[in-house]
Order: C-alpha cells, then structure tokens, then sequence
C-alpha cells in the first residue's frame, strides 16, 4: 500500500516522524513535501498529493498543518478528494466506515503516539459499505459533479 503524506511547514517534525514509523511498518511512503521549516504557501502542496490519490499513484493520503483545517479545504476542493480532518481515533475510524475519505488532516499540534493511533486506524479501517452510508456518499458526488 502507498501512502502519500504532505505536510506545511509546522507540520515538518510530525511528517517525519510518521514517515518513519510508517516505512517501518512496511508502508511505502511518498513525501509531496514541503520539507523546510521554512514558510511556505501550503495550498501548493496539498494540490500535489490530491494529484496523487486522483492519478492513482497512492492509496491513501495525510496532510500536516498548523490546525488541519487548511489543509482540508485545498484537498475537499478537488474532484475525487473526500478529506478528514480529524482530532482522535473515533474519527479516523467513521471517516473510513461512513464516508469512505481518502485522506485525513490533522494538526501538527497533534501528540505522536496519538497520531501513530490515527493513522493506523485510518488505514486500517474499511468502508462499511451499508445502502445508508452508499447513498449518503452518492449525494455528495452529486454536489462535487453538479454543484
């Protein structure tokens, strides 16, 4: 399985670290960067690794940023992105079950054992694929393709 990861500059130390924990955990990790605490124009880079998901080169996506937040919008503004931001394991694992998203955000804030819980559970994690979860999902598409 591919991960891609994407991270601004406050979320640095924390990408790092779950890049690592990841590949060793037997993950194959592609970094879309930045990697500079140097300040950068995030939306450059989390339109990079929404690329990724829709191209089919990763599986699954996680973008770093001060609050989660902005990272999210950039992604959610992409055809085929559905981008979680989320705060604790529960809701890396309804993201998964209800709303089948290809991607979490989290703040960079976030403690790393924490975070480490998150990930794993997010991957983990399957769609339930129930007809409530199904049609709910289809109506969101239908706004992405009709708006």
């Amino acid at each position: 399985m591919k991960i891609g990861i994407v991270s601004d500059h406050r979320g640095i130390y924390l990408k790092s670290k779950l890049i690592e924990y990841l590949e060793h955990n037997g993950y194959e990790v592609v970094n879309y960067g930045t990697n500079s605490a140097e300040s950068v124009d995030f939306p450059l880079f989390a339109i990079e690794l929404g690329k990724g998901i829709i191209n089919n080169k990763i599986d699954f996506g996680i973008a770093l940023c001060g609050t989660g937040i902005g990272m999210s919008i950039v992604l959610n503004k992409m055809k085929g992105i559905y981008c979680a931001k989320i705060s604790n394991i529960n809701e890396a694992i309804l993201c998964r079950e209800h709303n089948n998203a290809n991607v979490v955000a989290m703040s960079a804030d976030i403690e790393l054992e924490n975070a480490k819980s998150m990930i794993d559970k997010f991957i983990k994690t399957s769609f339930l694929n129930e007809e409530k979860y199904i049609r709910r999902n289809n109506m969101i598409k239908d706004i992405e393709n009709n708006g």
